[in-house]
């Protein structure tokens, strides 16, 4: 059983580090979120969505749906939180 669960993690990091040789290296001036997102987002966020600020605009605006996931799943873990250590009461 150890053997089978090793072959399935060298395997699964196998297939990460080969999906990580495709991607752009960190902070490349000419990757494509560097050259077609964020260009876009600064030139278009005020006549779009009529928010001065540009990080808040692109995380409430853009990013909505994302960002409502990621607090669910914050809330989430804390009620979890909560319940896991209360004090029980008799």
């Amino acid at each position: 059983m150890r053997v089978l669960a090793l072959l399935i993690v060298l395997f699964t990091g196998g297939l990460l580090v080969y999906g990580i040789e495709d991607m752009p290296r960190w902070a490349d001036p000419q990757s494509p979120p560097s050259v077609h997102v964020s260009p876009r987002y600064i030139e278009k966020t005020v006549e779009e969505t009529k928010t001065p600020n540009m990080v808040t605009s692109v995380l409430a605006d853009y990013r909505g749906f994302d960002t409502l996931g990621e607090v669910t799943v914050i809330f989430t873990a804390g009620v979890a939180c909560l319940l896991l250590l209360r004090k029980e009461t008799e």
